[in-house]
């Protein structure tokens, strides 16, 4: 992937970087959003099966 941008501006940018905190808290969407795997992993919740 190229980014027509400076290399300084992209390491700046991805210092100053903060991850959005997650909409839900409580409940069956925030156990999913905390336990989920990432999508190249299968986005499973147990990766032991």
């Amino acid at each position: 992937m190229s980014l027509l941008i400076p290399e300084a501006d992209y390491a700046a940018r991805m210092k100053a970087y903060q991850p959005l905190p997650p909409k839900e808290t409580r409940g069956v969407l925030a156990k999913y959003a905390k336990l989920v795997s990432t999508a190249s992993e299968g986005a499973v919740t147990d990766k032991n099966l």
